[in-house]
């Protein structure tokens, strides 16, 4: 079958930096899908994009659609024929849905009934004539924001300027907002040219020649090129944030690296404070010495050739010269500022309309970080630090850096405190409080951070859940999953025996107390549960636990954070035994009966067999020996422990008529069984688990 390659460009006005990957990846995305669902094959499809296109090449598509070889299924036999023989009004829809006469109509016979089948022979039509169809494609893409232009009705990422549909040397025909595709693409705004293509194989080519790459790696891979040329030339060393990278990458069409510097002066502000000027600012990259210190330079991507780069230098460094210079204004400023006023105006910034302010969100940290302390192995020194980090660990807030700059909470109270004369643990751990603050982030090295930490990200996320903001989909605009997973990371770090179910009950008393919430508590409980149930999950696949295995604990109490992991991994190298196996069989018949049980009061006086008496024994002697273990942390040992009950449970159901006739009897055998099932589930839910 004959080929051509197939290349589609969208050409816009020029698009914030985020959107431009996931507008290409998107359109990559449905462009598949609509091959696929047309029958049309290809041998392969890219995407390209640059702030002011998204495209994709599509290579080897078929000149035409495969041809359709169905057959469909209809009623059955008595159902598409009377008693006549002659068809009825339900086969006679299914063969005009089918396409066919009703003389086309076959019976089979499936699963001992015969059906009447049809089927649906259709000719492959030219992949020409399909085409123009992608127009609703393009047109029904979705971005993060949309807006619209003169009197056009579609709602779009940025006008569309241009648009580029061909199949081999062919234009497809299509239109969207008065916008005709042809053959034409545009070069760099101020360097390049319109460029006429004979076929999409010059596509990337053709507009190299006019100073646009449209390849993002080989933009990606010349800024590298370039830093890297900068740090040979100079002796530097050029730190690149993969963040920034990515944002320059999409923000340019023919890179240029450039450098620049600024005053030696400005050095005397936080390093943090200069990177995060110049990052989120003028997305500069900063400028190391080789062992790390920072240096009066910049280097900056221009959009464009290396024409004129000194005058280039020169406007970036007016620019950043006053940049950093509101920056040394405000650090300054800051600092005349005692912490004590800070904290009072913090009574004056709304944390949630429901949830009162930022002062009221101090005093429950306040509150619930002197009630953790009480619960964890601190020191008395350390439970004092705790105390005073939870008291200020907010007060940067309302300084003019962190306004200018809310990424760097926390880094500028840190330096702040120090400065007031806070005592260095507690100035390090107005910063570390709030870490991890993203995946693969450290944690807290100073135990009092990090009980602070916990208070402050349990105080979001309960509030949050206590008046019905709970994340959904990829909705999390409070970033609760990232919170919630920080203190299941910094529970297992540090091994505290602390409960979820504690954890819970402490955040939401400190709400009370301030009147705020408005769920039922229970509620509220049973869905905190279930949200740090899917943290642990994500821990659990992490380390490489069976997804039965993950099931299985999950479903039993996960109070204990440490606890579940541990259990987990027991049950791991537990499964892949013969005799644990045939202990699981027995757990499940216990809890299948005892599910019947109306209570678990079991009285040993109706105990008519000898089987009852000894599974009766067996389980006070284990559960005996399941307390310290438990206490102990001892979950290997607790689960050896619940297999001695498989051998008594075994010879239970051998002697022993659990449904007898006499509903006394049966009431106390189920209790026995629910009793025993509920010891068992305690550790995990047995039933989950899967064997070969």
């Amino acid at each position: 079958m004959s080929k051509r390659d197939l290349l589609l460009e969208i050409g816009t006005e020029e698009m914030p930096a985020r959107f431009v990957a996931g507008a290409a990846a998107q359109l990559k995305e449905k462009v598949e899908k609509w091959l696929d669902a047309e029958r049309i094959s290809f041998e392969g499809i890219t995407a390209y994009e640059t702030p002011r296109r998204f495209a994709v090449y599509v290579s080897g598509v078929a000149e035409k659609q495969a041809d359709r070889n169905e057959e469909a299924k209809g009623p059955a036999r008595k159902i598409a024929q009377d008693e006549t023989g002659a068809w009825t009004k339900a086969a006679q829809g299914f063969a005009r849905s089918s396409g066919v006469g009703v003389d086309q109509l076959y019976f089979k016979e499936v699963n001992g009934v015969e059906y009447v089948f049809a089927r649906k022979n259709e000719a492959g039509k030219d992949t020409i004539q399909l085409l123009p169809a992608l127009r609703e494609v393009i047109a029904g893409m979705h971005f993060p924001k949309n807006m619209r232009w003169g009197a056009h009705e579609l709602r779009y990422v940025r006008p569309i300027r241009w648009l580029v549909a061909l199949f081999g040397e062919e234009v497809v025909e299509m239109e969207i907002t008065g916008v005709k595709a042809g053959r034409t693409t545009r070069g760099h705004r101020f360097l390049g040219q319109e460029v006429t293509l004979a076929s999409p194989a010059d596509y990337a080519a053709k507009l190299a020649e006019q100073y646009v790459l449209v390849d993002p790696e080989e933009r990606r891979t010349a800024i590298i090129n370039q830093l890297r040329k900068l740090e040979e030339e100079h002796g530097w060393r050029i730190p690149v944030d993969e963040g920034l990278l990515d944002e320059v990458v999409h923000l340019v069409e023919f890179p240029t690296a450039l450098y620049g510097s600024f005053d030696r002066d400005f050095l005397k502000i936080p390093r943090e404070v200069l990177v995060t000027s110049m990052r989120e600012h003028q997305r500069y990259f900063p400028v190391e010495a080789q062992n790390g210190d920072l240096l009066p330079y910049f280097v900056t991507v221009r959009n464009g050739d290396d024409r004129s780069l000194g005058n280039v230098a020169r406007g970036n460094e007016k620019v950043l010269r006053a940049r950093l210079s509101d920056a040394r204004f405000f650090y300054e400023e800051d600092q005349k500022r005692p912490i004590e006023e800070c904290l009072k105006r913090l009574d004056s910034i709304v944390f949630h309309e429901e949830l009162g302010t930022i002062g009221d969100k101090v005093r429950r940290i306040e509150s619930v970080t002197e009630q953790i302390t009480g619960r964890v192995p601190l020191a008395q020194k350390d439970a004092e630090t705790a105390k005073r980090i939870a008291a200020i660990a907010k007060f940067d807030l309302v300084t003019q850096m962190v306004y200018e700059f809310p990424e760097l909470q926390g880094i500028m109270g840190e330096d702040y405190a120090r400065k007031s004369g806070e005592r260095d643990e507690v100035a390090r751990g107005v910063f570390e409080h709030y870490l991890p603050r993203f995946s693969g982030d450290k944690l807290p090295q100073l135990d009092a951070a990090a009980v602070v930490g916990i208070a402050d990200k349990l105080d979001t996320i309960v509030g949050c859940f206590s008046i019905g903001i709970v994340p959904t989909g990829s909705q999390d605009p409070y970033g609760l999953r990232r919170q919630a997973a920080a203190i299941v990371q910094i529970l297992l770090d540090r091994g505290w025996k602390l409960s979820l179910d504690e954890l819970f009950a402490l955040a939401w008393a400190a709400y009370r107390e301030q009147g705020s919430g408005r769920r039922d508590a229970e509620e509220v409980k049973r869905d905190l549960f279930d949200f740090f149930a899917l943290r642990l999950k994500n821990v659990l696949q992490e380390e490489g636990i069976r997804y039965d295995v993950i099931d299985a604990v999950l479903a039993a109490d996960i109070s204990q954070v440490g606890e579940t992991v541990t259990k987990a991994k027991v049950l791991m190298n537990a499964v892949q035994k013969e005799s644990f196996k045939e202990a699981v069989e027995q757990f499940n018949r216990v809890y299948n009966l005892a599910q019947k049980a109306e209570s678990q009061d079991v009285d040993p006086a109706l105990f008519q067999e000898a089987a009852e008496r000894q599974l009766d024994q067996a389980f006070r002697s284990v559960a005996e020996k399941l307390a310290p273990q438990y206490k102990a942390g001892e979950l290997e040992s607790a689960l050896h422990t619940l297999t001695e009950l498989s051998e008594p449970i075994r010879q239970f159901f051998d002697s022993v008529m659990v449904m007898a006739d006499d509903p006394q009897l049966r009431s106390n055998r189920l209790a026995l069984l629910a009793r025993l099932s509920g010891n068992i589930q305690r550790y995990a839910d047995f039933t989950k688990l899967v064997f070969a």
